[in-house]
């Protein structure tokens, strides 16, 4: 365990290496930040000041190492816009992120688990059919268009929940969840419902798809023979042995949920990352923008390892390696 462990650590290192490369070669060639952080009358002292205070007037492989150095130590700069750290103003926002995300996958597990379980077990049904059909359309239709369409039927036409905002939130471990409050949880009901149905969609199609090769299986039709009722059969035989493909799934897509909830965000005027980093992308407040990146490449790795962890307490056949 603790040869995977390191070998892991590495891996992880190197992928943030390479990430932290990518977007500092990004970074370089989207525009000169020092007008963002000089007056608009600024003179050309004044520019050539503000570049060397930024250590622009140095050459890349310098400039490179300087923010490599800075990210190690937790420097990601301050906002150009703000005035205020980076870090802070997205740590600020990541609660509403994951409180949205958490919702719709919640949802997307509640639904597509077991719709994907009676499908593959019952796949020439007509309901199996309407469930399929529904799952295509819900891979098929664009958030943005969902998310409209809910605030149009359930905020405009119907009044049953709010267009747009976070509600109110209470404090816990120092940072506002509204998750704690009724009036929070009537916020998040509409972005969570539009972040999740394209996940929902695939969750199902990936748990029937598993669900039918494994009932082809022998170890099932011997405990069909022993007269295990179809409850035990599906949910204690079957599932567990399908949810390998799922668990991946599942990770990919709360990591996807994440890094690309700026859709939904934006539409529903939701205070998370995501919208922080649109408003960002418009005003070229590079720092925002890094520490975005890398905070996304960091959660997409720990998912992944937390993933393969996953897999050996579903399956012991499996070892890592």
């Amino acid at each position: 365990m603790i040869g995977y462990l390191l070998k892991r650590l590495i891996q992880m290192t190197l992928v943030l290496w390479v990430v932290s490369l990518i977007v500092f070669l990004m970074m370089s060639f989207t525009g000169d930040p020092v007008f963002m952080v000089v007056p608009i009358d600024a003179t050309d002292a004044e520019i050539a000041q503000a570049r060397r205070l930024l250590g622009l007037d140095q050459s890349i492989p310098v400039q490179y190492w300087k923010f490599l150095t800075s990210l190690v130590q937790g420097d990601f700069g301050y906002s150009y816009v703000f005035r205020q750290p980076a870090m802070t103003l997205i740590l600020e926002r990541l609660p509403a992120t994951l409180e949205m995300v958490l919702v719709a996958m919640a949802m997307a597990i509640m639904v597509a688990i077991p719709l994907g379980v009676y499908a593959g077990a019952n796949p020439q049904g007509r309901l199996s059919r309407t469930i399929m059909a529904g799952s295509l359309l819900g891979i098929s239709l664009p958030g943005f268009w969902v998310g409209m369409v809910l605030i149009y039927l359930f905020a405009v036409q119907w009044g049953l929940f709010p267009s747009s905002g976070r509600g109110d939130t209470a404090e816990l471990f120092g940072y506002r969840i509204s998750l704690m409050t009724a009036d929070g949880w009537h916020h998040v009901i509409l972005p969570a419902v539009t972040l999740s149905l394209g996940t929902m969609a695939i969750l199902l199609r990936m748990t029937r798809a598993g669900m039918m090769e494994v009932g082809r299986q022998d170890f099932m039709k011997f405990a069909r023979a022993k007269g295990v009722s179809q409850r035990d059969l599906l949910y204690k035989h079957g599932l567990k042995n399908a949810m390998i493909p799922v668990v991946t799934i599942f990770g990919l897509q709360l990591g996807d949920l994440i890094a690309f909830a700026t859709i939904t965000e934006t539409i529903f005027s939701w205070p998370g990352m995501g919208k922080l980093l649109i408003d960002s992308i418009y005003r070229a407040d590079r720092p925002v923008i890094v520490v975005y990146l890398m905070l996304v490449a960091l959660i997409f790795v720990v998912i992944n390892f937390i993933v393969d962890i996953v897999y050996t307490l579903i399956d012991p056949r499996i070892a890592l390696k």
